[in-house]
């Protein structure tokens, strides 16, 4: 059953025509709960909110499989005025990418090219930049990328993701390397990745135990509290320094959670998607974990004492109301 779920959002994260609506209609659906608006300014202004609360942030721009060289180079343009700004704020926060949003499926010299002046650019105010990885048929060309940005940089990284069977190997490849390790969102086949939840979870606490015994800087992205728990005590019992790691959520999931940590003393930073392009990235979110549904609604629709609120934002719920009512007309 939960293969089968997984499977439908990523179904629907891929459906042209939803993808089309959603961009016209999002902002009106409520697509602001769970993205930080469409410009540099609401951005900028969401990270200071968050970093008055001890939060850090990583923006992400979002869109990718981009076809369009013209395209690639606007959003290159976007992101190095994304940096300008954080630098200018000062504020705390660091840069989320995805290759196939700066060329990769164009040419993956001009990918390079674009990435070279993004890093660049970020490693005059010394701000990190994070390469997003994306399905598997992306892996290697991403990788090449990297490995190329490493060779004149050290202010760029990548992320690991557990579904993965080179995973492990991955990760002590990159062991003096900022990583961020994540469970996974597209659908891959079994010969490459984990299918089973129970798979990928255990995996995922594998890969973060043996990380954090490297010291060198990792994002541990999950929602999972279970997961979190097991992390917080296993760092605890290990002696590991806080200051060596960081949990790390989406914008607009389990915030009171994100505050908790932070309040807590761990180190957290929220991922701050913004743009129009946010339907197919929320989709996969739900993939990755069906689970986030109950969490939406019951940020959205409830209070913390878990009372209705008085004009309760039913957002969430229409969003995904819509998306699958279109989908299942599509199919008919």
């Amino acid at each position: 059953m939960a293969n089968l779920t997984r499977d439908f959002f990523i179904a629907l994260s891929n459906n042209e025509l939803l993808n089309k609506s959603a961009k016209k209609w999002g902002y009106r659906l409520g697509a602001e709960q769970f993205v930080a608006g469409t410009d540099i300014d609401s951005v900028i202004q969401t990270v200071k909110r968050l970093n008055d609360k001890g939060i850090s942030c990583t923006v992400d721009n979002l869109g990718e499989f981009v076809t369009e060289k013209a395209e690639s180079t606007t959003a290159k343009e976007k992101i190095i005025s994304v940096i300008e700004r954080i630098h200018e704020e000062q504020v705390s926060c660091h840069i989320s990418v995805k290759l196939t949003q700066l060329g990769l499926d164009i040419d993956e010299s001009f990918c390079l090219d674009n990435m070279r002046e993004i890093v660049g650019t970020a490693n005059k105010y010394d701000i990190f930049i994070n390469i997003d990885t994306e399905d598997y048929h992306h892996y290697a060309p991403t990788i090449r990328v990297l490995d190329k940005l490493l060779q004149d940089f050290d202010n760029v990284g990548t992320v690991i993701q557990s579904y993965f069977y080179h995973a492990e190997t991955d990760m002590d490849k990159y062991r003096d390397v900022r990583l961020r390790i994540v469970k996974g969102a597209y659908k891959e086949s079994e010969k490459v990745a984990f299918q089973s939840k129970e798979e990928i979870d255990e995996n995922f606490l594998k890969l973060a135990k043996k990380r954090l015994k490297c010291n060198t800087f990792t994002s541990i992205a999950t929602h999972d509290h279970h997961i979190i728990q097991e992390i917080k005590q296993f760092a605890a019992e290990e002696g590991i320094n806080k200051k060596n790691f960081e949990f790390q959520m989406l914008y607009g999931f389990r915030t009171e959670m994100q505050e908790q940590l932070a309040n807590e003393g761990y180190l957290f930073c929220t991922y701050l998607p913004f743009g129009d392009d946010w339907y197919g990235y929320f989709m996969r979110r739900l993939a990755e974990r069906p689970q986030n549904i109950n969490l939406i609604l019951k940020d959205k629709l409830y209070t913390s004492d878990n009372k209705l609120k008085k004009t309760p934002i039913v957002i969430a719920a229409a969003s995904i109301a819509a998306a699958c009512l279109l989908f299942c007309r599509r199919k008919k």
